[in-house]
């Protein structure tokens, strides 16, 4: 009985981990807001402008984890930095509860 107490306070903590996790994200503050989606290799292309992806890029998806530039979904909102060369540098693909933070639009889409 006790050994099944252990299993099931290990579960209950593992399943909180990535929701925590996935709390613990910050996005700065001069990260821009698009609608981003892959082209090829390290292209993506932002609100349908292609950009190059800068050496040692990152993009992370809603959970946080680091993603190749292929597994992008269609087309997804996401805030980005740009490296002072202006390729972009970081991505964060917004989760939905960061989309419903984000203020209105002042264009009707």
């Amino acid at each position: 009985m006790r050994r099944m107490k252990q299993v099931l306070v290990l579960v209950v903590m593992w399943a909180f981990a990535g929701t925590a996790a996935a709390q613990l994200r910050t996005i700065p503050k001069e990260a821009q807001l698009g609608e981003i989606r892959h082209l090829a290799s390290m292209v993506v292309e932002i609100d349908g402008k292609p950009q190059q992806l800068s050496p040692g890029a990152q993009i992370r998806d809603p959970d946080n984890r680091l993603v190749v530039p292929g597994a992008l979904a269609e087309k997804s909102q996401a805030r980005y930095v740009l490296d002072a060369t202006g390729m972009v540098h970081r991505v964060w693909i917004l989760s939905p509860r960061e989309k419903a933070a984000l203020p209105p639009s002042p264009y009707p889409k």
